[in-house]
């Protein structure tokens, strides 16, 4: 099927693009929905290798000798205390305290800091803190990146490059800023968005085909299959891992959403952080887990009810293989609602009701064992 109008094309999409027949909008480019069998793909994700195009995402390049200070200055996490190669995952709030974007941040240099997001409100941030002489450019359209998950990836990427990728060499959260991949000159990540073990490799652009048509001969032994966003988002929701504009936008603040961890008010001052701190004991929103004993398909933001009180809503339901296909979802709701085994009334928009009942988050590896491995 082709792209909907309006919609972007990436540089994977010449591979797959003819197998897609729904196409989900991710900052201005076209995903697929899926492309071959979601069940498949899921378990390719969760045994094997799967390879998503993951080239949507912005990325902020701040240069010019201000560049830490600039992005210290609205992160909230210390940038300036970042070791050699390490990424840092945290949030970006606005003078009041509220979400504005969760992100990951890599100093190249020390005049080049990397901001990846999904808010284009975290580009004016960092604008407004950055001095004379120090830019800030939105850059995804040089690069192509293509994420390995799965237990396998660290088989397949070592098969394409002679860097040690060993978990002792290249642990999680860190980076390889100049290496080749398939003879590509390429940055690799190890992060995700799985709670699998995996990588981000970015290359350019024009390097696109090459890398992916690479990635799947050196990957055809071991199971590899390419993944669309359905099967990212089974995987995402039991790891309880977040998104923009369904677990958190610009009304909540981080501790309601899973990320009051990600504020390290002893950094200095960042971006929101007095009025994160004045708000910090009066938070009453929470992000949970709940199954409900109904289709998912319904459920899409069903009003969750507690003793007859509204409470809370859920986000994206989705059939969960690892909860042996039970619809899994996460929830917004009032902490009173945020006990595990809790049981709540979820209200369909057409007024249907089901049972849905709060779980530990995250459903799946909740020691996060297997992206450490």
């Amino acid at each position: 099927m082709a792209l909907p109008e309006g919609l972007r094309s990436t540089p994977f999409s010449p591979r797959y693009a003819d197998h897609v027949e729904e196409w989900m909008d991710v900052y201005g480019y076209g995903a697929p929905m899926v492309i071959s069998d979601p069940a498949e793909e899921y378990e390719a994700v969760r045994t094997a290798v799967g390879a998503l195009d993951y080239s949507m995402l912005y990325k902020w390049h701040v240069e010019g000798d201000s560049a830490v200070a600039a992005v210290d200055a609205v992160f909230s996490r210390s940038v300036r205390g970042l070791g050699p190669a390490r990424i840092a995952y945290g949030v970006v709030v606005d003078a009041e305290g509220m979400m504005l974007d969760d992100v990951t941040v890599a100093v190249l240099a020390p005049d080049h800091v990397v901001v990846t997001g999904g808010n284009p409100a975290t580009q004016a941030a960092l604008a407004a803190y950055a001095p004379a002489g120090t830019t800030v450019t939105e850059r995804r359209d040089e690069s192509a990146v293509l994420t390995l998950q799965g237990p396998r990836s660290r088989e397949v990427l070592q098969r394409l490059t002679h860097a040690d990728v060993s978990g002792a060499a290249f642990p999680y959260y860190t980076f390889l800023k100049d290496t080749l991949v398939a003879g590509i000159p390429a940055q690799v990540s190890r992060l995700g968005f799985t709670a699998e073990l995996g990588y981000e490799i970015q290359v350019p652009r024009e390097r696109a085909l090459d890398l992916w048509d690479a990635v799947f001969d050196a990957g055809a032994d071991a199971g590899i299959k390419a993944f669309g966003s359905l099967a990212l988002l089974m995987c995402r929701t039991e790891a309880g891992m977040i998104m923009g504009e369904l677990e958190y936008d610009h009304t909540v603040t981080p501790f309601e959403c899973r990320m009051g961890w990600a504020l390290d008010f002893d950094k200095g001052p960042f971006q929101g952080r007095d009025a994160l701190l004045a708000k910090k004991d009066s938070v009453t929103g929470r992000v949970v887990s709940v199954v409900l004993d109904a289709a998912p398909e319904a459920f899409e933001g069903a009003r969750l009810e507690l003793d007859g009180r509204d409470v809370g809503y859920v986000t994206l339901p989705l059939p969960s293989p690892a909860l042996d296909g039970a619809t899994l979802g996460l929830a917004r709701v009032h902490r009173d609602a945020a006990k595990s085994a809790t049981t709540l009334t979820a209200v369909a928009a057409d007024g249907s009701k089901a049972d849905a009942t709060v779980r530990p988050t995250p459903v799946y590896d909740p020691e996060r064992s297997r992206v450490r491995a």
